[in-house]
Protein backbone atom coordinates (compact mmCIF):
# COMPACT_ATOMS: atom_id res chain seq x y z
CA UNK A 1 0.00 0.00 0.00
CA UNK A 2 3.25 2.52 1.01
CA UNK A 3 4.67 1.35 -2.20
CA UNK A 4 1.71 2.29 -4.69
CA UNK A 5 0.19 5.43 -3.00
CA UNK A 6 3.25 6.86 -0.74
CA UNK A 7 0.82 7.63 1.91
CA UNK A 8 3.28 7.72 5.01
CA UNK A 9 5.54 10.57 2.35
CA UNK A 10 2.89 12.70 1.63
CA UNK A 11 2.36 13.09 5.69
CA UNK A 12 -0.86 11.15 5.66
CA UNK A 13 -2.25 7.25 6.65
CA UNK A 14 -4.64 5.25 5.77
CA UNK A 15 -7.36 6.18 8.41
CA UNK A 16 -7.12 9.69 7.29
CA UNK A 17 -7.34 8.69 3.94
CA UNK A 18 -10.18 6.31 4.16
CA UNK A 19 -11.96 8.48 5.84
CA UNK A 20 -11.25 11.74 3.12
CA UNK A 21 -12.59 9.81 0.15
CA UNK A 22 -15.69 9.35 2.28
CA UNK A 23 -16.64 12.73 2.89
CA UNK A 24 -15.54 12.96 -0.61
CA UNK A 25 -18.30 10.93 -2.30
CA UNK A 26 -20.47 11.93 0.45
CA UNK A 27 -20.07 15.70 -0.42
CA UNK A 28 -20.99 14.53 -4.31
CA UNK A 29 -23.57 12.17 -3.70
CA UNK A 30 -26.41 14.45 -4.90
CA UNK A 31 -25.03 13.80 -8.54
CA UNK A 32 -26.36 10.70 -8.38
CA UNK A 33 -29.98 11.47 -8.51
CA UNK A 34 -29.60 15.23 -9.96
CA UNK A 35 -27.53 14.14 -12.91
CA UNK A 36 -30.67 11.99 -14.19
CA UNK A 37 -32.99 14.63 -13.28
CA UNK A 38 -31.30 16.93 -16.18
CA UNK A 39 -30.95 14.26 -18.81
CA UNK A 40 -34.33 12.54 -18.45
CA UNK A 41 -36.13 15.58 -19.40
CA UNK A 42 -33.81 15.07 -22.92
CA UNK A 43 -35.51 11.57 -22.97
CA UNK A 44 -33.07 9.16 -21.56
CA UNK A 45 -33.98 6.59 -18.86
CA UNK A 46 -33.63 7.76 -15.22
CA UNK A 47 -32.16 4.65 -13.69
CA UNK A 48 -29.96 3.71 -16.66
CA UNK A 49 -28.32 7.33 -16.53
CA UNK A 50 -28.19 7.04 -12.85
CA UNK A 51 -26.39 3.91 -12.98
CA UNK A 52 -23.83 5.43 -15.89
CA UNK A 53 -23.50 8.17 -13.23
CA UNK A 54 -22.17 5.68 -10.71
CA UNK A 55 -20.37 3.45 -13.03
CA UNK A 56 -18.55 6.54 -14.73
CA UNK A 57 -17.49 8.39 -12.01
CA UNK A 58 -15.79 4.98 -10.52
CA UNK A 59 -14.17 4.52 -13.38
CA UNK A 60 -12.60 7.71 -13.51
CA UNK A 61 -11.97 8.11 -9.94
CA UNK A 62 -9.94 4.86 -10.03
CA UNK A 63 -8.16 5.99 -12.75
CA UNK A 64 -7.40 9.41 -11.24
CA UNK A 65 -5.96 6.93 -7.99
CA UNK A 66 -3.95 4.53 -10.05
CA UNK A 67 -2.67 7.26 -13.02
CA UNK A 68 -1.55 10.10 -10.32
CA UNK A 69 -1.87 9.22 -7.27
CA UNK A 70 -3.94 12.14 -5.99
CA UNK A 71 -6.99 12.54 -4.24
CA UNK A 72 -9.70 13.73 -6.46
CA UNK A 73 -13.02 12.29 -7.61
CA UNK A 74 -14.80 12.49 -11.18
CA UNK A 75 -18.78 12.75 -12.44
CA UNK A 76 -20.63 14.11 -14.98
CA UNK A 77 -20.48 17.59 -14.22
CA UNK A 78 -23.54 20.22 -13.32
CA UNK A 79 -23.54 22.76 -15.64
CA UNK A 80 -22.50 20.19 -18.32
CA UNK A 81 -25.59 18.63 -17.79
CA UNK A 82 -27.73 21.20 -18.33
CA UNK A 83 -25.64 22.17 -21.33
CA UNK A 84 -26.21 18.96 -23.02
CA UNK A 85 -30.42 18.95 -22.05
CA UNK A 86 -31.12 22.82 -22.65
CA UNK A 87 -28.66 23.71 -25.58
CA UNK A 88 -27.38 20.53 -27.02
CA UNK A 89 -30.96 18.71 -27.13
CA UNK A 90 -33.54 21.58 -26.81
CA UNK A 91 -31.53 24.69 -28.21
CA UNK A 92 -29.69 22.80 -31.28
CA UNK A 93 -31.98 20.43 -32.06
CA UNK A 94 -29.67 16.85 -31.28
CA UNK A 95 -31.29 14.23 -29.82
CA UNK A 96 -29.71 12.77 -26.98
CA UNK A 97 -28.06 9.93 -28.55
CA UNK A 98 -26.43 12.67 -31.37
CA UNK A 99 -25.58 14.36 -27.54
CA UNK A 100 -23.46 10.90 -26.20
CA UNK A 101 -21.38 10.95 -29.44
CA UNK A 102 -20.98 14.66 -29.08
CA UNK A 103 -18.90 14.14 -25.88
CA UNK A 104 -17.63 11.48 -26.85
CA UNK A 105 -16.06 13.29 -29.58
CA UNK A 106 -15.15 15.91 -27.29
CA UNK A 107 -13.65 13.37 -24.68
CA UNK A 108 -11.59 12.42 -27.52
CA UNK A 109 -10.16 15.64 -28.38
CA UNK A 110 -9.48 16.36 -24.73
CA UNK A 111 -7.38 12.99 -24.43
CA UNK A 112 -5.57 14.04 -27.18
CA UNK A 113 -4.44 16.80 -25.92
CA UNK A 114 -3.83 15.44 -22.38
CA UNK A 115 -1.16 12.96 -24.39
CA UNK A 116 0.48 15.84 -25.87
CA UNK A 117 3.13 17.99 -24.79
CA UNK A 118 0.79 20.57 -24.02
CA UNK A 119 -0.56 18.83 -20.74
CA UNK A 120 2.07 19.57 -18.67
CA UNK A 121 2.60 23.47 -20.02
CA UNK A 122 -0.86 23.88 -19.77
CA UNK A 123 -0.90 23.99 -16.11
CA UNK A 124 2.55 25.75 -16.14
CA UNK A 125 1.76 28.30 -18.44
CA UNK A 126 -0.77 30.05 -15.35
CA UNK A 127 0.59 32.80 -14.16
CA UNK A 128 1.30 32.50 -10.26
CA UNK A 129 -1.09 34.94 -9.16
CA UNK A 130 -3.80 33.38 -11.16
CA UNK A 131 -3.41 30.29 -9.87
CA UNK A 132 -4.10 31.94 -6.12
CA UNK A 133 -7.33 33.77 -7.96
CA UNK A 134 -8.39 30.27 -8.99
CA UNK A 135 -8.14 28.55 -5.88
CA UNK A 136 -10.03 31.88 -3.66
CA UNK A 137 -12.94 31.47 -6.79
CA UNK A 138 -13.36 27.64 -6.30
CA UNK A 139 -13.20 28.34 -2.58
CA UNK A 140 -16.27 30.81 -3.00
CA UNK A 141 -18.07 28.50 -6.20
CA UNK A 142 -18.07 25.58 -3.73
CA UNK A 143 -19.81 27.47 -0.41
CA UNK A 144 -22.14 29.06 -3.02
CA UNK A 145 -22.79 25.01 -4.26
CA UNK A 146 -22.94 24.42 -0.33
CA UNK A 147 -25.61 27.32 0.19
CA UNK A 148 -27.79 26.47 -2.69
CA UNK A 149 -27.99 22.87 -1.62
CA UNK A 150 -28.83 24.26 1.88
CA UNK A 151 -31.34 25.95 0.22
CA UNK A 152 -30.01 29.16 2.67
CA UNK A 153 -30.05 31.19 -0.92
CA UNK A 154 -32.27 30.00 -4.06
CA UNK A 155 -31.89 30.27 -7.57
CA UNK A 156 -35.17 31.88 -9.20
CA UNK A 157 -35.18 30.55 -12.95
CA UNK A 158 -31.65 30.78 -14.02
CA UNK A 159 -29.84 34.03 -12.55
CA UNK A 160 -31.57 35.36 -9.79
CA UNK A 161 -30.54 34.57 -6.28
CA UNK A 162 -32.80 35.16 -3.10
CA UNK A 163 -31.85 34.43 0.58
CA UNK A 164 -34.00 33.26 3.13
CA UNK A 165 -33.05 35.77 5.98
CA UNK A 166 -33.28 38.83 3.80
CA UNK A 167 -35.10 38.01 0.77
CA UNK A 168 -37.25 40.35 -1.83
CA UNK A 169 -40.10 38.45 0.06
CA UNK A 170 -40.27 38.73 3.80
CA UNK A 171 -42.73 36.01 3.99
CA UNK A 172 -38.99 34.29 3.62
CA UNK A 173 -37.76 35.18 6.91
CA UNK A 174 -39.51 31.79 8.50
CA UNK A 175 -37.56 29.68 6.66
CA UNK A 176 -34.61 29.66 7.92
CA UNK A 177 -36.06 28.31 11.02
CA UNK A 178 -37.60 25.32 8.75
CA UNK A 179 -36.19 21.96 7.52
CA UNK A 180 -32.70 22.29 5.26
CA UNK A 181 -31.95 25.31 6.26
CA UNK A 182 -31.94 24.75 10.00
CA UNK A 183 -30.68 21.68 9.95
CA UNK A 184 -27.48 23.06 7.84
CA UNK A 185 -27.02 25.73 9.72
CA UNK A 186 -27.07 23.42 12.67
CA UNK A 187 -24.44 21.28 11.19
CA UNK A 188 -22.31 24.30 10.01
CA UNK A 189 -22.20 25.18 14.02
CA UNK A 190 -21.19 21.86 14.64
CA UNK A 191 -18.70 21.68 11.71
CA UNK A 192 -17.09 24.68 12.63
CA UNK A 193 -16.82 24.20 16.36
CA UNK A 194 -15.22 21.18 15.62
CA UNK A 195 -12.61 22.41 13.46
CA UNK A 196 -11.72 25.32 15.89
CA UNK A 197 -11.25 23.12 18.16
CA UNK A 198 -8.84 21.25 15.75
CA UNK A 199 -10.66 17.67 16.29
CA UNK A 200 -9.78 15.41 14.23
CA UNK A 201 -11.99 14.44 11.26
CA UNK A 202 -13.90 17.66 12.32
CA UNK A 203 -15.59 17.45 8.51
CA UNK A 204 -16.73 14.00 8.92
CA UNK A 205 -18.09 14.02 11.94
CA UNK A 206 -19.93 16.79 11.42
CA UNK A 207 -21.68 15.28 8.36
CA UNK A 208 -22.72 11.98 10.56
CA UNK A 209 -23.78 14.33 13.22
CA UNK A 210 -25.62 16.33 11.50
CA UNK A 211 -27.51 13.42 9.83
CA UNK A 212 -28.14 11.88 13.07
CA UNK A 213 -30.06 15.30 14.50
CA UNK A 214 -31.80 14.93 10.69
CA UNK A 215 -33.64 11.88 11.93
CA UNK A 216 -36.31 13.48 14.28
CA UNK A 217 -36.61 16.96 11.91
CA UNK A 218 -37.56 14.43 9.22
CA UNK A 219 -34.87 15.62 7.00
CA UNK A 220 -32.58 12.25 7.16
CA UNK A 221 -35.03 9.24 5.44
CA UNK A 222 -34.40 5.62 4.29
CA UNK A 223 -34.77 3.88 1.43
CA UNK A 224 -33.46 0.48 0.36
CA UNK A 225 -34.00 -0.61 -2.88
CA UNK A 226 -31.67 -2.61 -5.20
CA UNK A 227 -31.40 -1.75 -8.85
CA UNK A 228 -31.13 -4.02 -12.22
CA UNK A 229 -27.80 -3.41 -13.91
CA UNK A 230 -29.58 -4.66 -17.22
CA UNK A 231 -32.06 -1.07 -16.90
CA UNK A 232 -27.91 0.23 -17.93
CA UNK A 233 -28.86 -1.36 -21.88
CA UNK A 234 -31.30 1.77 -22.38
CA UNK A 235 -28.55 4.02 -22.81
CA UNK A 236 -24.91 2.29 -23.15
CA UNK A 237 -23.58 2.27 -26.54
CA UNK A 238 -26.22 4.04 -28.38
CA UNK A 239 -24.39 6.97 -29.20
CA UNK A 240 -25.80 8.30 -32.62
CA UNK A 241 -22.25 9.55 -35.35
CA UNK A 242 -24.38 9.00 -38.45
CA UNK A 243 -26.81 11.72 -37.93
CA UNK A 244 -24.63 14.54 -36.62
CA UNK A 245 -24.59 16.01 -39.43
CA UNK A 246 -28.03 16.18 -40.69
CA UNK A 247 -28.95 19.15 -37.88
CA UNK A 248 -29.35 22.39 -38.37
CA UNK A 249 -26.41 24.18 -38.95
CA UNK A 250 -24.33 21.19 -40.05
CA UNK A 251 -20.66 21.10 -39.74
CA UNK A 252 -20.40 24.49 -38.15
CA UNK A 253 -23.37 23.59 -35.13
CA UNK A 254 -21.41 20.12 -34.57
CA UNK A 255 -17.85 22.12 -34.38
CA UNK A 256 -19.57 24.57 -31.90
CA UNK A 257 -20.99 21.18 -29.38
CA UNK A 258 -17.79 19.60 -29.51
CA UNK A 259 -15.65 22.68 -28.79
CA UNK A 260 -18.12 24.17 -25.95
CA UNK A 261 -17.93 20.40 -24.24
CA UNK A 262 -14.10 20.40 -24.35
CA UNK A 263 -13.08 23.86 -23.60
CA UNK A 264 -15.59 23.58 -20.13
CA UNK A 265 -14.40 20.29 -19.10
CA UNK A 266 -10.42 20.64 -19.81
CA UNK A 267 -10.78 24.12 -17.75
CA UNK A 268 -13.36 22.91 -14.92
CA UNK A 269 -10.60 19.67 -14.81
CA UNK A 270 -7.45 22.14 -14.66
CA UNK A 271 -9.41 24.87 -13.20
CA UNK A 272 -10.44 22.82 -10.18
CA UNK A 273 -6.84 20.70 -10.01
CA UNK A 274 -4.66 23.95 -9.76
CA UNK A 275 -6.96 25.66 -7.61
CA UNK A 276 -7.25 23.10 -5.09
CA UNK A 277 -3.65 21.82 -5.04
CA UNK A 278 -2.48 25.43 -4.57
CA UNK A 279 -4.71 25.81 -1.69
CA UNK A 280 -3.60 22.53 0.46
CA UNK A 281 0.28 22.76 -0.74
CA UNK A 282 0.07 19.91 -3.06
CA UNK A 283 1.84 21.74 -6.02
CA UNK A 284 6.11 21.57 -5.96
CA UNK A 285 8.46 24.37 -5.68
CA UNK A 286 7.95 24.97 -9.73
CA UNK A 287 4.10 25.19 -9.29
CA UNK A 288 3.22 22.01 -10.93
CA UNK A 289 1.05 19.32 -9.20
CA UNK A 290 2.71 16.04 -9.84
CA UNK A 291 0.62 13.79 -11.58
CA UNK A 292 -1.77 16.05 -12.38
CA UNK A 293 -1.16 15.91 -16.08
CA UNK A 294 -1.87 11.76 -15.31
CA UNK A 295 -5.48 13.29 -13.72
CA UNK A 296 -6.26 15.07 -17.04
CA UNK A 297 -6.07 11.63 -19.01
CA UNK A 298 -8.50 9.90 -16.50
CA UNK A 299 -10.26 12.77 -16.70
CA UNK A 300 -10.63 12.30 -20.44
CA UNK A 301 -11.26 8.46 -20.52
CA UNK A 302 -14.08 8.72 -18.05
CA UNK A 303 -15.51 11.37 -20.38
CA UNK A 304 -15.38 8.91 -23.32
CA UNK A 305 -16.17 6.09 -21.25
CA UNK A 306 -19.42 8.27 -19.57
CA UNK A 307 -20.45 8.91 -23.34
CA UNK A 308 -20.08 5.51 -24.13
CA UNK A 309 -22.55 4.41 -20.70
CA UNK A 310 -24.95 7.16 -21.20
CA UNK A 311 -24.41 10.20 -19.56
CA UNK A 312 -23.06 14.06 -20.30
CA UNK A 313 -19.22 14.76 -19.56
CA UNK A 314 -17.34 13.26 -16.74
CA UNK A 315 -15.21 16.11 -15.09
CA UNK A 316 -13.08 16.34 -11.88
CA UNK A 317 -15.46 17.90 -8.75
CA UNK A 318 -14.44 20.81 -6.66
CA UNK A 319 -16.13 18.97 -3.93
CA UNK A 320 -12.85 16.73 -3.82
CA UNK A 321 -11.87 19.68 -1.55
CA UNK A 322 -14.17 18.81 1.02
CA UNK A 323 -11.76 15.21 1.46
CA UNK A 324 -8.25 17.08 0.85
CA UNK A 325 -9.33 19.41 4.00
CA UNK A 326 -10.28 15.72 5.96
CA UNK A 327 -5.93 14.98 5.43
CA UNK A 328 -6.86 13.06 1.99
CA UNK A 329 -3.40 13.56 -0.12
CA UNK A 330 -3.39 10.30 -2.03
CA UNK A 331 -4.97 8.04 -4.60
CA UNK A 332 -6.25 5.69 -2.16
CA UNK A 333 -8.73 8.54 -1.56
CA UNK A 334 -9.83 7.82 -4.46
CA UNK A 335 -9.88 4.55 -4.32
CA UNK A 336 -12.62 4.72 -1.11
CA UNK A 337 -14.76 7.16 -3.45
CA UNK A 338 -14.80 5.03 -6.64
CA UNK A 339 -15.58 2.01 -4.65
CA UNK A 340 -18.53 3.64 -3.32
CA UNK A 341 -19.80 4.62 -6.35
CA UNK A 342 -19.96 1.35 -7.36
CA UNK A 343 -21.77 0.30 -4.53
CA UNK A 344 -24.04 2.76 -5.15
CA UNK A 345 -24.95 1.08 -8.84
CA UNK A 346 -26.59 -2.13 -6.19
CA UNK A 347 -27.96 0.62 -3.71
CA UNK A 348 -28.07 3.97 -5.24
CA UNK A 349 -30.78 4.91 -2.72
CA UNK A 350 -28.63 4.41 0.55
CA UNK A 351 -26.29 7.33 -0.50
CA UNK A 352 -29.77 9.17 -0.38
CA UNK A 353 -29.44 8.79 3.31
CA UNK A 354 -26.89 11.87 4.06
CA UNK A 355 -29.18 14.64 3.55
CA UNK A 356 -27.43 17.88 1.56
CA UNK A 357 -28.47 19.81 4.57
CA UNK A 358 -25.55 17.54 6.32
CA UNK A 359 -22.82 17.86 3.54
CA UNK A 360 -23.18 21.51 2.45
CA UNK A 361 -21.67 22.60 5.69
CA UNK A 362 -18.85 21.08 4.39
CA UNK A 363 -18.78 22.55 1.37
CA UNK A 364 -19.31 26.00 3.18
CA UNK A 365 -16.48 25.36 5.64
CA UNK A 366 -13.96 24.47 2.73
CA UNK A 367 -14.63 27.61 1.32
CA UNK A 368 -13.40 29.30 4.66
CA UNK A 369 -9.79 27.54 3.76
CA UNK A 370 -9.87 28.15 -0.40
CA UNK A 371 -10.26 31.69 -0.19
CA UNK A 372 -7.07 31.97 2.13
CA UNK A 373 -5.53 31.97 -1.90
CA UNK A 374 -7.06 35.68 -1.96
CA UNK A 375 -3.98 36.77 0.25
CA UNK A 376 -1.03 35.73 -1.82
CA UNK A 377 -2.54 37.97 -4.72
CA UNK A 378 -1.05 41.50 -4.36
CA UNK A 379 -4.34 43.54 -4.68
CA UNK A 380 -2.27 46.83 -4.70
CA UNK A 381 -1.06 46.20 -8.71
CA UNK A 382 -4.46 46.31 -10.40
CA UNK A 383 -2.55 44.95 -13.54
CA UNK A 384 -3.31 41.27 -11.73
CA UNK A 385 -5.65 42.94 -9.41
CA UNK A 386 -8.72 43.21 -11.43
CA UNK A 387 -7.84 39.57 -13.68
CA UNK A 388 -7.77 38.25 -10.19
CA UNK A 389 -11.12 39.63 -9.22
CA UNK A 390 -12.64 38.65 -11.94
CA UNK A 391 -11.54 35.15 -12.01
CA UNK A 392 -13.11 34.91 -8.57
CA UNK A 393 -16.14 36.50 -8.58
CA UNK A 394 -17.63 34.69 -12.06
CA UNK A 395 -16.62 31.60 -10.73
CA UNK A 396 -19.22 31.72 -8.34
CA UNK A 397 -21.93 34.42 -9.81
CA UNK A 398 -21.51 32.77 -13.58
CA UNK A 399 -21.63 29.44 -11.35
CA UNK A 400 -18.60 27.80 -13.98
CA UNK A 401 -14.83 27.30 -13.56
CA UNK A 402 -14.30 27.69 -17.00
CA UNK A 403 -16.10 31.46 -17.63
CA UNK A 404 -14.04 32.53 -14.27
CA UNK A 405 -10.80 31.03 -16.00
CA UNK A 406 -11.66 32.02 -19.22
CA UNK A 407 -12.78 36.41 -18.25
CA UNK A 408 -9.48 36.57 -16.39
CA UNK A 409 -7.25 35.08 -19.23
CA UNK A 410 -8.83 37.13 -21.26
CA UNK A 411 -8.70 40.81 -19.27
CA UNK A 412 -4.87 39.69 -18.72
CA UNK A 413 -3.95 39.34 -21.73
CA UNK A 414 -5.51 42.47 -23.10
CA UNK A 415 -4.74 44.78 -19.95
CA UNK A 416 -0.94 43.63 -20.46
CA UNK A 417 -1.04 44.34 -24.03
CA UNK A 418 -2.34 47.82 -23.58
CA UNK A 419 0.20 48.64 -21.10
CA UNK A 420 2.85 47.69 -23.67
CA UNK A 421 4.01 43.84 -21.93
CA UNK A 422 2.61 41.82 -24.12
CA UNK A 423 5.84 39.83 -23.57
CA UNK A 424 5.21 39.23 -19.93
CA UNK A 425 2.10 37.13 -20.69
CA UNK A 426 3.18 33.46 -21.77
CA UNK A 427 1.63 32.26 -25.45
CA UNK A 428 -0.43 29.69 -23.95
CA UNK A 429 -2.58 31.83 -22.16
CA UNK A 430 -3.08 34.24 -25.12
CA UNK A 431 -3.87 31.17 -27.04
CA UNK A 432 -6.56 29.67 -23.76
CA UNK A 433 -8.15 33.47 -23.89
CA UNK A 434 -8.53 33.26 -28.22
CA UNK A 435 -10.50 30.15 -27.74
CA UNK A 436 -12.35 31.51 -25.46
CA UNK A 437 -13.50 34.80 -27.06
CA UNK A 438 -13.91 32.14 -30.43
CA UNK A 439 -16.44 30.15 -28.42
CA UNK A 440 -18.41 33.09 -26.76
CA UNK A 441 -18.25 34.83 -30.37
CA UNK A 442 -19.64 31.36 -31.90
CA UNK A 443 -22.33 30.77 -28.92
CA UNK A 444 -23.48 34.52 -30.07
CA UNK A 445 -23.76 33.81 -33.53
CA UNK A 446 -25.83 30.53 -33.02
Amino acid sequence: MEKLFKIKERGSNIRTEVIGGIVTFFAMAYIIFVNPSYLSQAGMNFTAVMLATCLSAAIGTILTAFLANVPFAQAPGMGLNAFFTYTICFGMGYTWQQGLAIVFISGILFLVLTLSPLRSKLIESVPAFLKSAISAGIGLFITFIGLLNADIVKLFGDTVVDGVVVGTDYSDLGNILNGTPLLALIGLLITALLLVWKVKGAIFIGIIITTIIGIPMGQTTFAWESISLSTLGETAFKMDFAGLLSVEGGLLSLITAVVSFFIVDCFDTAGTLIGTATNCGLLDEKGRLPGGDRAMIADAIGTCAGAALGTSTVTTFVESSTGISEGARTGLASIVTGVLFLLACFLAPVAGIIPTAATAPALIIVGVFMLAGAARINWSDLEEAIPAFLTIVLMAFSYSISDGIGIGFIFYSIIKICRGKAKEVPVLVYIISLLFIGLYVLSYVL
